[in-house]
């Protein structure tokens, strides 16, 4: 029997970055993983790393090489790629453009094109303006079929009231309720 195909794409909420190297390390065993980078997080060192090693280390964990470019996303679609897409972490630049259609990035494109084959998208978000500015994107995606949300919740209630993290360790849980048209419940964490 094959494995699940699945395709992950990391944006820059680059605090995370750590986690989801974790996350990526627990599934390679069980799912045959694409990686998919923002531009940014392909290209942007920080005080959390760089860039050149991350990308070096999450191909290493795949065994394949990353997903950069729009172009290298587009395709995606046409040869159904994936039977599963996860956004890990989904800043909340990503969120906005996926809510309201914009396809700029290698992200972007690639959750179009997922969503174009009728297949399951889960999404986990990471934003500190989760309850302010992106809060209408939140719901307009849980509205929208074939998305699904990581479970989530308030990361720092006192220290950043708006900021909205998904529980990363939840991934795996979500993508099988996804793969049977389920969502994961419940969504909000207390």
């Amino acid at each position: 029997m094959s494995k699940i195909k699945m395709g992950i794409a990391i944006c820059g909420s680059f605090c995370t970055f750590s986690k989801i190297i974790s996350i990526l390390e627990d599934l390679a065993g069980k799912y045959e993983i694409t990686p998919i980078l923002s531009e940014l997080a392909a290209s942007m060192d920080t005080r959390f790393g760089k860039a050149e090693e991350f990308t070096a280390q999450v191909e290493k964990i795949c065994g394949v090489p990353a997903i950069k470019t729009i172009a290298q996303a587009e395709p995606i679609g046409p040869k159904g790629l994936f039977d599963v897409l996860v956004v890990a972490p989904c800043t909340g630049n990503t969120l906005a453009k996926l809510a309201v259609g914009v396809t700029d990035t290698s992200v972007t494109m690639a959750c179009k094109a997922q969503l174009r084959n009728a297949r399951p998208l889960v999404i986990a978000v990471s934003t500190n303006d989760g309850l302010s500015t992106n809060s209408k994107n939140i719901s307009a995606l849980y509205n929208k079929k074939n998305v699904f949300f990581v479970p989530f919740g308030q990361d720092d209630a006192n220290g950043k009231p708006t900021s909205l993290v998904a529980d990363f360790s939840s991934i795996e849980h979500t993508v099988e309720a996804a793969l049977t048209g389920t969502q994961l419940q419940p969504v909000i964490l207390p």
